[in-house]
């Protein structure tokens, strides 16, 4: 079997999208299954050459809409090579694409992006509007003309059935959506992080790690710690915070970097900072924040999975996250951590409660378990293929 991914980008800084991309091929691979990908991105992007499957860059990818007239002619000569096409992610250029290279039959996997939180929150009006117009143009023709609509969890399928008018999607299957196993600690991993973030100096910390961005709540992250410190409550017991991800250069991250430094500068005289801020992590030291963590934390307005949360899961770890992380149902019916609302005050709680020691008596296989039973690849590949060769 031959199968088509079609993608805005490629970027491993983009996310989710890209990272499920490379880890679905890859367990694909390992049961003979051969895949391609189609993406907008310039055939000299950096990441162009990190992956062994073939990318057809068809790019640079014009405007925020990722147009490249390259993609739909590649697209009408190339789809009978292929016995299923799948489709990433919406709202770009490669949708249309595919709707006018009049594709017979193709997948559709929103990764979120049918969310009602796209459409309701307050920062993002412009936008709503925009893809309000965009929807009952063109984009309700992609949702309802694919051989069907393929989520990563319940909840996520759900929350899509009310976003917009016009939803009639031919069938909607929830196929999960999963990970490769952790790597295996090694003292590599803990030397790249602390070379990352040398001011720690081995002290215990929270791990956020993601896209400095409004929707992950990464502002009201650094309030709820820093109400806590100034009130003194657990105040020995409290771990340090750091802070890890792509986006600090935004107006957003510009605006972030400003609230650390300044809940920084208020520490007594003679104290290390409690809050951190770092880069994009790869590689080894990415799983050196993860394993060397006390608990990751994501307090997300929106999140439709949330790679990095089952990351910390794979590596043993606890997750504080807000209700609004997709799979918070799996993770609280297992014991696997902790869940409260996105607001400062959940968010505090989140930080009170694992300081108190509410997951002290939980050893790491219980993290791992869920990690396995839920989020592993094997099972998400499978459920994939199914629908694949079913529809």
């Amino acid at each position: 079997m031959r199968i088509l991914r079609v993608t805005s980008s490629m970027n491993p800084s983009h996310g989710g999208p890209p990272q499920g991309i490379r880890a679905s091929i890859q367990a694909m691979a390992s049961m003979g299954i051969k895949n391609e990908v189609a993406c907008c991105d310039a055939p000299s992007a950096p990441w162009m050459k990190r992956d062994e499957f073939p990318i057809h860059a068809l790019g640079p990818g014009r405007f925020s809409f990722s147009y490249t007239r390259r993609l739909t002619p590649w697209l009408k000569n190339n789809m009978d090579r292929f016995d299923a096409i799948v489709l990433h992610g919406m709202w770009q250029w490669p949708g249309l694409a595919l709707l006018r290279s009049a594709i017979p039959r193709f997948f559709l996997m929103p990764h979120g992006m049918l969310d009602p939180w796209f459409q309701r929150d307050s920062s993002r009006r412009a936008k709503a509007v925009r893809n309000w117009f965009y929807w009952w143009l063109a984009e309700r023709h992609i949702v309802n003309r694919a051989s069907g609509v393929l989520f990563t969890c319940e909840e996520e399928m759900r929350l899509a059935r009310i976003t917009f008018g016009g939803y009639h999607p031919r069938t909607e299957i929830n196929v999960g959506y999963g990970i490769g196993p952790a790597p295996d600690f090694t003292n590599k991993m803990r030397s790249d992080f602390a070379e990352k973030l040398p001011n720690l100096d081995g002290r215990p910390y929270l791990l956020f790690l993601g896209r400095i961005h409004p929707k992950m709540g990464v502002d009201l992250l650094i309030r709820a710690y820093e109400e806590i410190i100034e009130a003194h409550i657990q105040k020995d017991a409290l771990p340090d915070l750091v802070i890890a991800g792509p986006g600090w250069e935004s107006a957003f991250g510009k605006q972030v970097r400003e609230q650390i430094n300044k809940a920084n500068s208020e520490i007594p005289a003679g104290s290390s900072p409690h809050i951190h801020m770092v880069g994009m992590l790869e590689g080894n030291a990415k799983w050196g924040a993860l394993y060397g963590c006390e608990a990751f934390i994501l307090p997300s307005h929106q999140e439709n999975f949330g790679i990095a949360v089952v990351e910390a899961l794979a590596c043993g770890r606890p997750v504080l996250i807000s209700n609004k992380v997709n799979i918070w149902r799996e993770i609280s019916e297992n014991g696997a951590g902790l869940v409260e609302d996105d607001t400062i005050i959940g968010t505090s709680r989140l930080i009170q409660r694992f300081s108190q020691g509410e997951l002290a008596a939980t050893r790491g296989k219980r993290f791992r378990d869920c990690f396995v039973h839920h989020f592993g690849i094997e099972k998400a590949t499978k459920n994939l293929l199914t629908a694949l060769q079913a529809s």
